[in-house]
């Protein structure tokens, strides 16, 4: 168990001094940096350190078979690494010989020395269109698909989720670093100001340990999958510990089911509020629905609610037009939450990543979802499963083929 603090300060100096010894490796903007470490202090500095740095972040959890970790490296082909003894063990570092590795375990690192300033972004040339980090999922061919997305999109989704104000919060970083909501917790967190508290892997897996640490470190935003809420209020149930600070629970993932527990635990803290978001990786967020305040009246299966600002959402039929208004139709996303592509997957991309028709903007485009789903009457959308075989579980997309290519 490790109990490490820094502020907002300290974080900035370190993150700098290592995003200088970066630069000094040759990082520039649009090229993949891997990071492969158990979470702690090391972890986020190492994320915030890439960005600073001009690069982009390509997260890789030392939790995951060394043969799937290995075949990310092999499509990213990135030249630098950030590991810790995990990460090393995870990836069989002595085989490798094509990335260099910068371990972020070193008692005194080689970029102690370096300046704590700031790097300039402009002497880098760095614009919001370059890469922010590459997050690969599942792969209907078998083999995983690194989804790049921009510093310009996941700013939209800061600025432009219309749950995440400025308020400081207190938040908990849940998801492994390889998830894109990873991505929400740190950054929400340190846009406002708030405290972000790490878990550690055994007390993620823990649903008792995690809520005694929800107490403990007065926690007030969670972000939580669809499955893992559920488990959580369950834990809750039995053992009725009340969390008097908790004030905003983000959900994603699989069709969100309201249970009896679960407004049970809302009904008890009447100050939370939550919210049920809607995005594949390939956008990140577009749509959110927020609960009201009152338990009893929730719908047992929830809306995926409107499309946040600057995302357009359309539903179209085979022929790519739109259905009426009520009908079942295929989810596409438009807007400035739409990822540039799949890394090194140009056939790919122009499958998924299609002309906008619909948009005024030059060359704008939309990814297609495969998700079908259809407006209720009050004007938000419902989702209604998939138009093809992907499955998910515990709140993650799942190919087939890639469970075949595992086998």
């Amino acid at each position: 168990m490790w109990d490490e603090r820094l502020s907002y300060g300290e974080l900035n100096a370190r993150a700098n001094r290592l995003a200088h010894h970066l630069i000094a490796l040759g990082v520039k903007p649009d090229q993949p940096v891997a990071i492969c470490l158990e979470p702690s202090v090391a972890m986020v500095v190492g994320v915030l350190a890439i960005l600073k740095a001009g690069g982009a972040y390509l997260p890789l959890d030392p939790a995951y078979p060394s043969a799937q970790l290995r075949q990310v490296l092999k499509d990213a082909a990135p030249q630098l690494l950030l590991a810790d003894a995990a990460g090393r063990a995870a990836l069989g570092l002595d085989a490798l010989i094509d990335v260099a590795v910068v371990d972020l375990a070193t008692a005194t690192p080689a970029w102690s020395y370096l300046p704590e300033s700031n790097p300039d972004a402009r002497a880098l040339g760095l614009t919001s269109r370059h890469l922010a980090y590459v997050i690969y999922t599942s792969g209907s061919s078998g083999t995983p698909k690194g989804v790049e997305m921009s510093h310009s999109s996941l700013m939209n989704l800061l600025f432009a989720s219309p749950g995440l104000g400025a308020e400081k919060r207190r938040t908990l970083q849940f998801a492994m670093l390889n998830l894109d909501v990873s991505f929400q917790e740190l950054f929400s967190c340190w846009k406002d100001g708030g405290l972000l508290v790490l878990v550690q892997d055994e007390t993620r897996a823990d649903f008792s340990t995690l809520l005694e640490l929800v107490w403990r470190e007065a926690i007030e935003r969670l972000f939580l999958p669809h499955v893992a809420l559920n488990q959580f209020a369950e834990i809750w149930g039995a053992e009725g510990v009340l969390l008097p600070s908790l004030r905003e629970i983000y959900t994603a993932g699989v069709q969100l089911r309201t249970t009896p527990m679960l407004r049970s635990f809302f009904e008890l803290h009447p100050r939370a509020r939550l919210m049920n978001q809607y995005g594949p990786t390939e956008t990140h967020v577009v749509t959110e629905y927020r609960f009201a305040a009152d338990p009893s009246c929730w719908p047992e299966l929830p809306p995926i609610g409107r499309a946040i600002a600057n995302a357009r959402v359309y539903l179209l039929d085979d022929h790519g037009a739109p259905v009426p208004f009520r009908a079942v139709g295929e989810l596409y996303i438009g807007g400035a939450g739409v990822a540039r592509g799949y890394l090194n997957r140009p056939k790919l991309t122009a499958e998924r990543f299609v002309t906008d028709p619909f948009s005024s903007e030059a060359g704008a485009r939309m990814y297609r979802t495969g998700d079908l789903a259809r407006y209720l009457p009050d004007g938000k959308l419902e989702l209604l499963g998939r138009n093809d075989d992907q499955v998910k579980s515990r709140g993650l997309p799942m190919e087939p083929g890639e469970i075949v290519a595992a086998h």
